[in-house]
């Protein structure tokens, strides 16, 4: 019998979704969104903005700028 992967916790920095959610009040998609605006510029400068414009910890900042630029890459972009 295999686990489904709807079941399979959920790890790296998708792990930290369901608090940035919680705690600032924007679905993931926003924050993606929001990254996206500024493909310009290298990671840490849209963890900085993110921490600075809209008080994320850095820790959330950072799991967001990852996934999101991981999944751009995935997806070719």
């Amino acid at each position: 019998m295999s686990t489904s992967d709807s079941q399979k916790p959920v790890k790296g920095p998708a792990s930290y979704f369901p608090a940035i959610e919680k705690k600032y009040g924007r679905p993931i998609s926003e924050w993606k969104s929001l990254i996206r605006e500024r493909s310009g510029e290298r990671h840490m400068a849209r963890v900085a903005w993110l921490k600075e414009e809209y008080g994320l910890g850095h820790g959330h900042a950072n799991a967001l700028v990852a996934h999101t630029l991981a999944e751009d890459r995935k997806n070719g972009g």
